[in-house]
């Protein structure tokens, strides 16, 4: 994967690909990891017609049922945990209809947008059901579903999830404005006014109301999420580790006059880290049972030769190493820009910032959007630095 990432940050796009199209394709038990890779590679080459129909494949891998061959099973304990089937975290396996969603309000496919909407809060249902701790159940994906139903005009739909995304995460910038404006919207006149209790800093600007205002929305991807590699003091299990980026934040500027700065709405690193960490308790299970799977196999080889049985448990010690699969070109965080706009057409600009606010050279520069009444646009940028 390191040349296919090189090459993106390069901005080499059909080089990327051309790695990454014969992996994908590959009917194995890694092909779900390399298809999400894949369909985030195409999204950011601009290919979404494609992306789309890498992601759809995806979602239906990952649904199915997990089944596992004896040998693979087997294979893993007295090996490593790679020979199983990668099935995917839970989180990721919710990203997936985040990214075809992304993809398709990019492309001003709203009804589809909505259909993902619909399979994100399926998916909520089921791994409550299941248990899954909340920081699994990301509130990006919440959020993205209300700005879906408020843009179809389903007011009443995006206040529940707008409320859901604030129950997972009450620190998301914003989600004040966000839960004031859809309360009122949404026809909650005293859920509206207990949110004005609790968020008195707010100040409501009469565009959220005004039906013919369109609004831009830019769905910023930050950075890269963190790398797995073998623990340091364990390398049968697998730890991960931040990538350090110099892109940090996206300044829009419309038409020279308007200058907004992105916000996170989600650290994509920090759910990752504390998923794998959640994990450990079934993890360290697998491997003791693998060591103890190990110290049989080679007793039953001792028996019969104490030198060649000791060697098999070495041997198959050293080839028990972590499983280091991951969806890897997942980005740092995920963070939003909403601007209100009459009806019109508009030249904007979208920079790079470092933390301190100088520009690092990453750009999307001299695009034009139309804004049509009531409409809201959505572009989806990602930085690779």
């Amino acid at each position: 994967m390191d040349k296919a990432r090189a090459s993106l940050v390069a901005r080499n796009y059909e080089a990327a690909l051309k790695d990454l199209e014969p992996l994908a394709n590959k009917d194995d038990g890694d092909q779900l990891v390399y298809l999400l890779d894949y369909g985030v590679a195409l999204q950011v080459a601009g290919k979404i017609g494609d992306s789309n129909k890498v992601f759809l494949r995806a979602d239906k891998l990952s649904e199915e049922v997990d089944y596992q061959s004896v040998s693979r099973v087997t294979g893993s304990l007295l090996l490593n945990q790679g020979m199983v089937q990668y099935k995917g975290d839970t989180f990721e396996k919710i990203f997936i209809n985040a990214y075809l969603a992304m993809n398709f309000l990019e492309i001003g496919k709203l009804d589809d947008a909505l259909v993902e909407a619909r399979r994100i809060n399926e998916k909520y249902q089921k791994y409550r059901l299941d248990e899954k701790q909340k920081f699994e159940l990301n509130p990006f994906s919440k959020y993205l579903s209300a700005l879906i139903w408020e843009a179809s005009r389903d007011y009443d739909d995006a206040y529940i999830a707008y409320q859901e995304a604030y129950k997972l995460d009450p620190g998301i910038p914003q989600i004040g404005e966000d839960l004031i404006r859809s309360a009122k919207n949404a026809r909650r006149p005293d859920t509206y006014k207990d949110w004005k209790k609790k968020f008195p800093e707010v100040k409501e600007n009469p565009d959220w109301y005004n039906k013919s205002m369109g609004e831009l929305v830019i769905i910023y991807q930050q950075g890269w999420g963190p790398r797995k590699y073998a623990a340091k003091n364990e390398y049968r299990l697998p730890a991960l580790y931040p990538t350090p980026s110099e892109t940090k934040l996206a300044r829009l500027t419309i038409d020279g006059g308007a200058t907004v700065v992105s916000h996170p709405i989600y650290n994509v690193q920090e759910a990752a880290i504390k998923t794998l960490q959640e994990d450990y308790g079934a993890l360290i299970a697998k491997r003791l049972a693998g060591i103890a799977s190990k110290a049989v196999a080679a007793d039953q080889v001792r028996q019969q030769n104490k030198l060649l049985g000791d060697l098999t448990y070495l041997a198959l010690n050293i080839a028990d190493q972590a499983d280091l699969r991951q969806w890897s070109m997942l980005p740092q965080t995920i963070q939003i820009i909403r601007v209100p706009l009459q009806p019109g057409e508009y030249k904007f600009n979208l920079e790079g910032l470092s933390l301190a606010g100088t520009p690092t050279g990453e750009s999307l520069l001299g695009q034009t959007v139309t804004i049509k009444s009531g409409q809201k646009k959505f572009i989806v940028w990602r930085s690779l630095k």
